[in-house]
């Protein structure tokens, strides 16, 4: 009895459990509703209502100032809901399609744009030089009442209104970065008219090609000509100009008026220039150096 009972008990310990082979049918049973409730929807959007799409599209005729209308685009013979409808439109644009413009008209159109802005910043250019050429004859007519008429040269160029002063003998000694008396008549003379233009003032100091003493005050002309543009901004500055309108740099020889070779280079490029910034957009400033370029023709062959 012991042996029947104990193979008994072994029997239901090896029992396996029932495993359920129908559960895909779950999945799949989800699966067919979704795509049943996705068909519904596609379907019942394919409904249009035609009296309610006529109404709109009149609606938007009357907002867009064109005909608007639509297409289903099908090749299908059958008579489709949007049959009697108009011809298609671009609906975003308002603009059936033989309305369109033409390469041709849009080429025109672009170019008509083009000119028109080119005139426009040809006008800012011509009438930001007349206000520098303005200030350029106020500048030099307060010289000559000062009896320092041709102590300056001007240019007008892509930054706006240069005004070169010549340094040697007339603003500073050479080598030295104290003004002469000369050199504080000028600077009194130009200030008032600098303090009432519009814009920010750079003051340039430069030096000729001959390198400094050996063992004077300046290791260099970068030094020399430095410091001289920031002794003539302190002097402006007391002549009442603000501080924050004014910068000052110094360009040793790098940036000579005439070549080296010129007879003049060694007073011509010994200078400090003022350069009275204009205030017109980048596309009219590049324009001032030709125009510049065309006033000194025209006062040389008149």
């Amino acid at each position: 009895m012991s042996s029947g009972g104990h193979g008994r008990r072994r029997h239901r310990g090896h029992e396996e459990e029932h495993e359920n082979h129908e559960r895909w049918l779950v999945s799949y049973a989800d699966m067919v509703t979704l795509l049943m409730c996705l068909f519904i929807v596609l379907f019942a959007m394919s409904q249009i209502d035609r009296a309610k799409f006529a109404a709109l599209a009149s609606g938007l005729a009357d907002s867009f100032g064109a005909p608007v209308s639509a297409s289903t685009g099908s090749t299908n013979p059958q008579p489709a809901v949007l049959d009697g409808l108009p011809a298609p439109a671009d609906i975003a644009l308002g603009i059936a399609p033989d309305q369109q413009p033409s390469q041709e008209q849009v080429d025109a159109a672009a170019a008509q744009a083009a000119l028109a802005e080119a005139q426009q910043v040809a006008a800012e250019a011509r009438a930001e030089y007349a206000q520098l050429a303005a200030a350029r004859d106020r500048i030099e007519a307060a010289l000559a009442a000062a009896g320092h008429a041709g102590a300056a040269r001007y240019e007008i160029d892509e930054r706006g209104l240069v005004v070169h002063i010549v340094a040697d003998q007339v603003l500073f000694d050479a080598e030295r970065a104290e003004l002469r008396p000369e050199g504080r008549q000028i600077l009194d003379a130009v200030a008032p008219t600098l303090r009432d233009l519009p814009g920010s003032l750079g003051i340039e100091g430069h030096a000729n090609h001959l390198p400094v003493t050996p063992g004077g005050p300046w290791p260099s002309n970068w030094e020399l000509s430095a410091y001289r543009a920031t002794t003539v901004v302190r002097y402006l500055a007391g002549d009442g100009i603000a501080g924050d309108r004014m910068v000052a740099n110094g360009y040793a020889d790098t940036r000579p008026l005439v070549p080296p070779s010129d007879p003049s280079a060694i007073t011509v490029n010994r200078r400090v220039d003022i350069v009275v910034t204009s205030t017109a957009s980048a596309e009219a400033n590049a324009l001032l150096p030709g125009l510049d370029a065309g006033t000194a023709q025209e006062e040389t062959h008149g």
